[in-house]
């Protein structure tokens, strides 16, 4: 697997979640949500909430930063192998 459809699937992941978490709280706003399905709709929201956490997470904080600076660094790895040949 190459890096651009490495960066595709992780955008793709990222938006699955963020549109999720929007999804499942509109639904809540709208729509009653019968007792018997409280506690396994809690779940379920927390657990997107933690996805979506760590999606904003690696795009806005330092695994983004590392992971910008180790492509650079892999860029520079290479501009020195081409001029050393």
């Amino acid at each position: 697997m190459n890096a651009v459809s490495k960066d595709i699937y992780m955008y793709a992941l990222g938006i699955i979640v963020i549109f999720s978490l929007i999804s499942v709280v509109i639904l809540m706003i709208f729509h009653a949500v019968p007792t018997e399905n409280k506690d396994m709709l809690n779940i379920v929201l927390g657990a997107l909430v933690m996805m979506a956490s760590a999606v904003v997470n690696y795009f806005f904080g330092s695994s983004k930063g590392s992971a910008d600076k180790t492509q650079l660094m892999h860029k520079d790895i290479l501009s020195a192998e081409n001029v050393a040949n």
